[in-house]
């Protein structure tokens, strides 16, 4: 019997239910007729335009608040780059709303948080307590609402993923924040629950297949986040700002590894996942010419060499082994290929060629210092298609702008189009060109 769910809906308290309940057999009654206990709340959330329960029932709603602080620190460990004990001593009221700019504009959420290491005091003794993050972390809109969520569920400048109002319904009285073990086991069984649920929802595209590694790791989630940062366009640059760690040249090796100053950890992920994304772009590169592009630059016969030179990824687990090949792969001036969609073209990376001013021994270009005219350069058919369609974005935003920054818009729309032109008039096939 739900004693405490009739006793909130008759005004009585939990002993006079349980009376009731007892003088009348009702225990006997709701075994062999059990019913729902639906609760006095709006069911405004919905999934593929319908209502994702006609009502959230008095049983599953301590269920339902667990797998809902779940999931709000999955989205802070996955899009910020915090580690477990960064998101644990977080708590409410770490994430202020941004003082407005001087042009009306919402300024940037940042969160204020403590790291915990490599903290130490001048006599080199770790400090438990950690200290305060002198950068402290952006917050992207999904990270600012599940910090929003948390602070619902905790008193104010509590801790976020506080074990008080986490674990509500023990009465062990634990203080502190969850423990990491029970953090995973929570993710193990919201994964449970999503496939449940979207069985129930019909939505089995949907559902969380088994993990080949095992149990999911807090640590994955910073980790997964990395690589997609990284295979980015100035990504090691952002990398380096939000993970607070110093690496802020391309292939500088200057900073830590997660924190400790060594050559491993940061550094051997960055050279994967860059030599891997270097590899899907010599590949992307090689399918394009045989489908009968145009290529066109100074360095497109050396690119198109260096792309049927190249191994295509098809994915496999990468052993630790990895790091040192893909740095050597890396190292190899004139013919590894990176991708810039920001600029539309490929480089191909050649040290003494780069206008980007590369710093000595760099393996790798500034990719958001691109300039044209470099010889490192090449482009497709699909760069001159991608240049016109952003040249026609750029018109479409002249005509809704003021006149001096339509005036630019249209120029930089010119320039575009003539790159693009430069390409139609100069390009050859792949034949050609070998």
């Amino acid at each position: 019997m739900a004693t405490t769910y009739i006793a909130a809906l008759t005004g009585s308290n939990r002993r006079q239910v349980g009376r009731f309940v007892e003088q009348h057999g009702l225990t006997e009654i709701a075994a062999s007729r059990p019913g729902p206990c639906p609760l006095r709340v709006p069911v405004t959330g919905q999934i593929n335009g319908k209502p994702w329960r006609k009502h959230v029932d008095f049983n599953e709603a301590a269920d339902l608040m667990r797998h809902l602080g779940t999931a709000a620190t999955i989205i802070l460990l996955y899009l910020t780059g915090m580690r477990p004990q960064e998101v644990q001593g977080l708590r409410s009221g770490c994430c202020p709303a941004p003082e407005p700019s001087d042009d009306g504009t919402e300024g940037q959420h940042l969160i204020h948080g403590h790291h915990y290491k490599n903290v130490t005091d001048d006599d080199g003794n770790h400090i438990s307590a950690g200290e305060v993050r002198q950068v402290p972390w952006a917050a992207i809109t999904p990270v600012v609402h599940a910090i929003r969520v948390l602070e619902r569920m905790v008193p104010k400048g509590e801790l976020l993923l506080s074990t008080a109002h986490h674990e509500f319904h023990s009465r062990h009285g634990y203080r502190g924040a969850m423990k990491q073990d029970t953090m995973a086991q929570r993710i193990e069984s919201f994964v449970t629950w999503v496939n449940r649920e979207a069985e129930a929802q019909e939505l089995s595209g949907q559902s969380i297949p088994d993990d080949p590694h095992g149990a999911l790791g807090l640590g994955r989630f910073r980790r997964s986040l990395a690589w997609h940062v990284a295979r980015r366009p100035g990504g090691l640059i952002a990398l380096a700002i939000q993970y607070g760690h110093m690496r802020t040249v391309l292939d500088a090796r200057t900073s830590s590894g997660y924190g400790a100053r060594s050559r491993r950890g940061i550094h051997a992920i960055l050279d994967v996942e860059t030599a891997l994304a270097a590899a899907d772009t010599a590949a992307r590169l090689r399918d394009r010419a045989a489908a009968g592009e145009k290529v066109s630059g100074p360095a497109a016969r050396r690119a198109l060499t260096a792309a049927a030179q190249t191994p295509r990824f098809e994915g496999h687990i990468v052993p630790r082994t990895f790091a040192r090949k893909a740095s050597t792969f890396l190292a190899r001036d004139g013919i590894v290929l990176y991708d810039n969609p920001d600029a539309f073209l490929i480089c191909a990376f050649k040290h003494d060629n780069a206008l980007c001013e590369p710093e000595p021994g760099a393996t790798a270009p500034r990719q958001y210092d691109c300039r044209p005219g470099c010889g490192n350069t090449i482009r497709t058919d699909t760069h001159a298609r991608l240049l016109r369609e952003r040249a026609d974005e750029l018109d479409q935003f002249a005509d809704h702008a003021p006149a001096p920054v339509g005036k630019r818009l249209r120029v930089n729309a010119s320039r575009l189009r003539e790159t693009a032109d430069t390409h139609d008039s100069t390009a050859h096939t792949a034949e050609v060109l070998t």
